[in-house]
């Protein structure tokens, strides 16, 4: 009885495919090649109620090239933090088999100085990336005023 029930168990387990699809050809894809463009597509992506209320974590997804595969949202907090998993960062970048990352959050109180905290997941998410062998390119804080480069500033 119970191998009868062992193999109708096997034959309902979910089947996992290595996938990735799209509708967008690679030419049509923008090209970010410094911070400040970045921003602006980071910016167009943000909710406009959202960016001076509550503190959000976004990942920009780009190819070898710098083209935009597209943006996730990876966690939403409170006024002044957020929780961020790294594990639901790295996995969107496989999932849209990017080769690059840029991190991005708000800072709701408009400060675009990065805090502690800030550079201590900025750490551990590249040393993520480079067991996985996928680039953090940069960390944006974003302001509806302007924005803070980890790149530009040499903290990354």
């Amino acid at each position: 009885m119970e191998a009868n029930s062992t193999a109708q168990a096997m034959h309902t387990v979910a089947e996992v495919q290595h996938v990735y699809k799209t509708n967008v050809k690679p030419s049509m894809r923008p090209k970010v090649n410094s911070s400040r463009l970045a921003y602006q597509a980071l910016l167009e992506s943000w909710d406009e109620d959202r960016i001076e209320f509550v503190e959000q974590f976004k990942v920009l997804l780009v190819t070898t090239a710098n083209r935009i595969l597209g943006v996730c949202e990876i966690c939403t907090g409170g006024v002044a933090a957020t929780y961020v998993d790294i594990k639901l960062i790295m996995t969107a970048a496989l999932k849209a088999n990017a080769t690059g990352v840029i991190l991005a959050h708000n800072h709701p109180s408009g400060n675009l100085q990065p805090s502690n905290a800030d550079k201590e997941i900025t750490k551990k998410i590249v040393m993520a990336g480079q067991i996985l062998e996928i680039r953090i390119l940069d960390h944006i804080i974003v302001t509806t005023d302007g924005y803070f480069s980890f790149q530009d500033e040499g903290l990354l």
